[in-house]
């Protein structure tokens, strides 16, 4: 893990949990405060950066010594074309500017047909649907977070949820649904669109990379070394799967290698889960125990493009395994972070079990999956101080992971350390209608002085500094 952040111990300490969090070594165990090992005879360390202040101007609330810059906030600030800054803000990556700027890309997580409010803009030769009205922005920024300009990467998709950054620097924007071409809209959704965030030339005329499935994507995750793309599915009735896309022979990843791909190109299979007795796992809610381990194998998709049955339909259930929500995802080091978002019985009866939130790690060499931190059931979300439904995540160069909250109630950016205390980064203080609407898109700047996130709706950015130090 980035910075020496030890991918098999993460949070594996025992006797450490969060606020509504069982950590490995305390399946029962749920305390109300955070906490942090400590050697013997010494206090415990504070995980975190201390208690957050409440914003006067009601925005974000902070640890002391930390501020924010708005970006870009919806319908206020402008493009370099001149149109507003489209809504709906969600999954954004970082990427490394001339003179020590930073380049973002972010997804508008737009849903309706172009004629809607604040779309993202439709732009000649960059647009892939001129009945959709969602898509990526382009912003660059200075070294500290003021914003230079903003331009669009692309337009015309369709409910741009997450993604993911590629090792050969470019976006993955993902389309969180299966929007057939019935009008208003032209073209069939559900995709994923790569976009270059230095190379204009590069991201005209978008077109969907086909050979990783139609259906409602969420985020993705690229292992450098053998090109394999992990991608989630946030789907209902019934709920998604993770997916794993195997490049064909003779494929050499890099910038441009996505579009030469035919439709059916490499392999797209879909997991299924076998516990340590070799039981298959139907749903991964099942797992009720940090450092519950699962072998894992890939099924393939028979119809990638769902031309008949969505892709989640296409199998037995005895042949894959389902989880509710699946959200964010992140490679590091030599695998893949998975989120599951919460769980209820009714979601799959008989089935499901009641949790708040799930991170997993995926280790490729190995074909297992573990389960790394479980949020318990947060008895009263109104309340600030419990953490549930986390959804965006990235790995923190100071240690641990960050962890955007998209539950019930009182919003937060949240922290995991690499030794399992859990803390508060950032709390939506909005008292408008904006209040406790989720966080999307954490994600550090390349020279690590800045945390990026967003308030969904309407739409902001905002660039948080301050005393990072590592955490332990």
């Amino acid at each position: 893990m980035t910075d020496g952040l030890n991918r098999r111990d993460f949070l594996q300490r025992s006797a450490i949990a969060g606020a509504g969090v069982a950590l490995i070594g305390s399946t029962e165990m749920l305390l109300t405060t955070p906490a942090a090992s400590a050697a013997p005879g010494r206090p415990p360390a504070a995980a975190g950066y201390g208690a957050l202040v409440t914003d006067p101007a009601g925005r974000l609330a902070l640890p002391k010594g930390f501020r924010y810059r708005v970006v870009t906030q919806a319908g206020v600030t402008r493009l370099e074309s001149g149109e507003f800054t489209p809504r709906n803000h969600d999954g954004t990556g970082t990427f490394r500017g001339q003179s020590g700027h930073t380049v973002l890309v972010n997804n508008h997580e737009i849903r309706e047909p172009i004629g809607t409010n604040l779309p993202v803009p439709h732009v000649d030769g960059l647009t892939y649907d001129p009945g959709a009205a969602g898509g990526c922005t382009i912003i660059e920024v200075d070294r500290e977070g003021k914003r230079i300009n903003e331009r669009v990467g692309v337009a015309g998709t369709s409910t741009n949820c997450a993604g993911g950054v590629t090792p050969w620097g470019t976006w993955l924007t993902c389309e969180e649904t299966e929007q057939l071409a019935v009008a208003p809209f032209q073209k069939d959704h559900g995709y994923v669109f790569e976009v270059d965030p230095l190379d204009r030339n590069a991201n005209r005329a978008p077109q969907p990379i086909k050979a990783l499935g139609r259906y409602a994507h969420e985020a993705v995750a690229v292992d450098p070394q053998g090109g394999d793309i992990y991608l989630t599915e946030d789907a209902s009735t019934p709920t998604g799967l993770l997916y794993r896309w195997a490049p064909p022979k003779g494929y050499k990843a890099g910038k441009g290698a996505l579009r030469k791909l035919g439709p059916t190109d490499g392999v797209l299979g879909a997991m299924k889960a076998t516990d340590q007795s070799g039981n298959h796992v139907l749903d991964l809610s099942l797992a009720t125990a940090p450092g519950t381990v699962y072998k894992i194998e890939w099924v393939p998709v028979p119809d990638r493009d769902a031309r008949i049955l969505p892709t989640r339909t296409q199998f037995a259930e005895t042949a894959i395994t389902r989880s509710k929500k699946l959200e964010g995802a992140w490679w590091d080091g030599d695998g893949a972070y998975i989120v599951s978002s919460f769980s209820r019985v009714t979601d799959n009866p008989g089935v499901a079990k009641v949790h708040d939130g799930q991170i997993w790690f995926y280790d490729p060499k190995r074909s297992t999956l573990t389960l790394k931190l479980l949020f318990g059931k947060n008895p009263d979300p109104t309340v600030d101080g419990a953490f549930d439904g986390p959804d965006n995540i990235t790995v923190s160069p100071y240690g641990g992971v960050i962890l955007a909250e998209d539950g019930d109630g009182i919003q937060h950016l949240v922290g995991a350390t690499d030794s399992g205390a859990t803390f508060p980064v950032a709390r939506n203080d909005f008292q408008d209608a904006t209040k406790n609407v989720e966080f999307t898109g954490p994600v550090y700047s390349p020279d690590r002085s800045i945390l990026f996130a967003n308030i969904q709706e309407p739409g902001y950015m905002f660039a948080i500094t301050g005393p990072w130090r590592r955490q332990k």
